[in-house]
């Protein structure tokens, strides 16, 4: 059963931090940093996913049961069975792809509905973006992430979810995120853009400084906790 409360999405800024690491291990010493910090919710990110499957989101969940966790699935087919098993493992969100089938999207609010859980729909490279936010909001899933992926953005460079944030706002009620390519500046401020739900990226680079995780951990907690006083309006 997955992790949620009703106030998940109550409108308020959360942070949510995107662990994009391969090994569990390094995945969870992150957490705890962001945890510390201040990070509300913490993400199985895709490369986590693929390195260690649903014994990542089970172990998030044993660690940190009172956060809520996303499973960035990046779901194309299947809707049903991999939320299902990802809800089961103690995931609160899963992530569906807009450019999927209809059917994949309903089958993916459906075990969510079934199983206590929440959908993430992302847009990103579906050829309009705008079109499929409304899409996704009329078939029930709870969250928009509006995304410029990172193959798109280094072949196409320039470009970034804020290009596209502004439309998607006006047309969907939903919570959104933005994501792919920000700066943590950039980033700490999408809640004052209309995307409550702010992502900070591991490994994190700041210009051309890096962080990674596990390198300098006093560092890296400086750097999220100051990215979580940001957000929640403490230094924007």
């Amino acid at each position: 059963m997955a992790g949620g409360r009703d106030d998940l999405l109550d409108g308020t800024p959360k942070v949510q931090i995107s662990l994009d690491l391969p090994e569990l291990g390094i995945a969870l010493a992150t957490a705890e940093i962001a945890v510390r910090a201040g990070v509300d919710w913490l993400e199985a990110g895709t490369p986590l996913i693929l390195g260690e499957g649903l014994r990542s989101v089970r172990a998030l969940r044993q660690r940190f049961p009172h956060h809520p966790i996303i499973a960035d699935l990046k779901t194309m087919d299947a809707g049903y069975l991999e939320a299902e098993m990802m809800f089961s493992a103690g995931a609160t969100f899963v992530v569906v792809m807009a450019v999927a089938h209809e059917h994949t999207v309903r089958e993916a609010v459906r075990a969510a509905r079934e199983l206590g859980g929440r959908v993430m729909a992302d847009v990103m490279l579906h050829p309009d973006k705008v079109a499929a936010a409304r899409r996704m909001q009329e078939l029930g899933v709870d969250v928009v992430v509006v995304h410029t992926g990172y193959d798109e953005r280094h072949a196409e460079p320039g470009r970034s979810p804020l290009d596209d944030l502004p439309a998607i706002r006006a047309a969907v009620d939903l919570p959104l995120q933005a994501v792919g390519g920000l700066s943590l500046e950039q980033a700490a401020r999408t809640p004052g853009m209309g995307a409550a739900l702010a992502v900070i990226g591991a490994p994190l680079a700041v210009a051309d400084h890096e962080f990674r995780p596990g390198a300098d951990d006093e560092a890296l907690e400086r750097v999220i906790a100051d990215f979580v006083s940001r957000v929640k309006g403490g230094g924007v």
